[in-house]
């Protein structure tokens, strides 16, 4: 027996002393393989998952290494059932290659014949498949490229995809590298990508994905379409692109709502691409408008179903995902594995702070006690409707005036999810307010002002959750949230961790019911942030002062 952090069980779970010294690089070598489940205050567990593994083997690990960090940081002996097993799950991924051969033909090739004779026989799979070329190698449809990998990811055989990109349509993009550069780990992140030809960069929030992006852009000096989340965002990245890269304004396009723009670098939104009429997307044909080079997925953990299903047939395009979280709430992790590709690239939050290019931030969760009436409120109400109950009660507005006045004159956003609860909030402490019924011209009015310091103050819904950027932002007060979100709990975070002029410290206020599921979920999403080594502080209200 050793003094380790971790005690490594056999049914694959593994409990992280979070007090103990050597905690932090225990975390930090079993990050790559290992998802956290829980994280309360003392001990976290985590849980190995095939996926898991796989994505550390895509990404360069070796079941060497994974042996090795269990062993070294376990406290008691770690089963050898769950080391043979680790093994044998990583020994599956690359067994069945997709390539060409000779004559240019997409192929499935197998170091293993009988893998080969038992995928050829799945009911799912058998029809996806042309005739045997060898014992070894089977002909491949290149229509069903992308699909066969969703099917052989559910079997448990995993293909490495080597059978390469189309270049697409040449179109020159250029790094105007003047006065900056990429950081260190963002070169690494286009080159992790480049080098595995398509699949996910995950990177914090405020770390400068757009600019991963535009390193990609730059090395496949291609034309390229770019997905986004929403038409703030599309103008968000016009912008950095105009000024980080050698691209004129009208070489780039918007397809959106607003606009219908199809330009060698195609900005569109998940939203105007999954508008369904009489049963078909008719603006799906924008995948096909031109020869794409490169496609960009933002937020790929955001990624609605049909576009999974459009990315089936993109497979022969390079495609990046840029994301700070692959927690995906719908559990479609094994897809963005498949379809988009593994995680080529992950950077810790706490190693990008540690360089200086994130601020540090302090995690406060301030705990309300109901009044007795509305807990009796709570407690007679249909299930369904407890958590707008609690995340909506009144008892919490009078803390959030206290943590206003507590960092008057900082730069500060209110979060939440409830439209009443966040204009009753605004009208209380004289804010402006943006949600989903807010003019994109009247947002981005809103949003320069803020960066101007014009106003300190603004209240917004979830719309902000994603792809906003606003460097002075540097207090957050999350009122209320998409129930136990871990995704959106990042997302939020990162609205306030780009560094500040002065290095001071973020912070991020997250207000909760007490004895609530307002709590049990508050909990559910801190467990993200708590694996990247953020640890909240529990504090009641009547604790809250306006001095810090």
């Amino acid at each position: 027996m050793t003094d380790g952090p971790l005690i490594v069980q056999s049914d694959k779970t593994l409990l992280l002393e979070v007090d103990h010294p050597t905690a932090q690089d225990a975390r930090r070598a079993i990050a790559p393989f290992a998802e956290l489940e829980r994280a309360p205050e003392h001990v976290h567990t985590y849980r190995v998952t095939p996926l898991g593994l796989w994505n550390a083997r895509a990404a360069g690990h070796d079941a060497e290494q994974v042996v090795d960090a269990l062993v070294r940081y376990s406290r008691y002996p770690v089963p050898h059932a769950l080391l043979v097993d680790v093994a044998e799950t990583m020994d599956r991924y690359g067994r069945l290659t997709l390539t060409k051969d000779d004559s240019g033909n997409l192929v499935l090739r197998t170091t293993d014949r009988a893998v080969l004779a038992e995928i050829q026989r799945h009911k799912k799979i058998k029809p996806l498949l042309g005739e045997a070329i060898d014992d070894d190698t089977v002909l491949v449809h290149p229509s069903e490229r992308g699909h066969l990998k969703q099917e052989l990811l559910k079997v448990g055989w995993p293909a490495e995809d080597h059978a390469g990109y189309v270049d697409g349509e040449a179109h020159a993009i250029d790094l105007d590298e003047n006065g900056w550069s990429l950081r260190p780990y963002q070169s690494q992140a286009v080159d992790g990508f480049w080098d595995g030809g398509s699949g996910v960069v995950v990177l914090p929030c405020g770390a400068g994905k757009t600019l991963v992006g535009a390193g990609a852009m730059a090395k496949a000096k291609a034309t390229t379409l770019i997905l986004v989340t929403n038409t703030v965002s599309a103008r968000q990245w016009r912008d950095e692109l105009l000024k980080r890269t050698s691209l004129t304004e009208d070489e780039i396009g918007e397809y959106s709502g607003a606009r219908k723009e199809i330009r060698p670098v195609t900005i569109a939104t998940y939203q105007v691409l999954t508008t369904k009429r009489k049963g078909v997307y008719p603006h799906l044909d924008l995948l096909d408008a031109r020869d794409w080079g490169l496609i960009l997925y933002d937020e790929v953990h955001l990624l609605p179903a049909p576009i999974f299903r459009m990315t089936a047939d993109l497979q022969a395009r390079r495609r990046l995902g840029l994301t700070a979280t692959l927690v995906r709430e719908d559990g479609r992790e094994a897809d963005v594995f498949s379809l988009i590709g593994p995680k080529r690239f992950d950077a810790p939050w706490k190693d990008i702070e540690a360089q200086g290019y994130i601020a540090p931030a302090d995690c406060v969760e301030v705990r309300v006690t109901l009044p007795d009436s509305d807990r009796m409120a709570y407690a007679v109400a249909e299930p369904d409707d407890r958590y707008r109950l609690a995340a909506c009660a009144p008892a919490k507005i009078p803390i959030v005036d206290t943590l206003v006045a507590r960092h008057a004159g900082q730069p500060l956003l209110v979060i939440g999810q409830y439209i009443d609860q966040l204009e009753e909030v605004a009208a209380h402490i004289g804010s402006d307010i943006i949600t989903g019924q807010t003019p994109v011209k009247e947002r981005q009015r809103l949003f320069q002002a803020f960066r101007t310091g014009e106003i300190s103050h603004l209240v917004v819904s979830k719309v902000a959750n994603f792809s906003i950027d606003l460097p002075e932002a540097s207090v957050a007060i999350q009122i209320s949230g998409t129930f136990g979100s871990r995704q959106e709990e990042a997302q939020r975070l990162g609205r306030v961790l780009r560094p500040k002029g002065d290095g001071r410290t973020a912070h991020f206020y997250t207000i909760v019911a007490r004895d609530t599921v307002d709590a049990d979920f508050a909990a559910h999403r801190q467990r993200f942030l708590a694996e990247q080594g953020y640890a909240y502080r529990i504090v009641d209200a009547a604790d809250v002062t306006p001095d810090a």
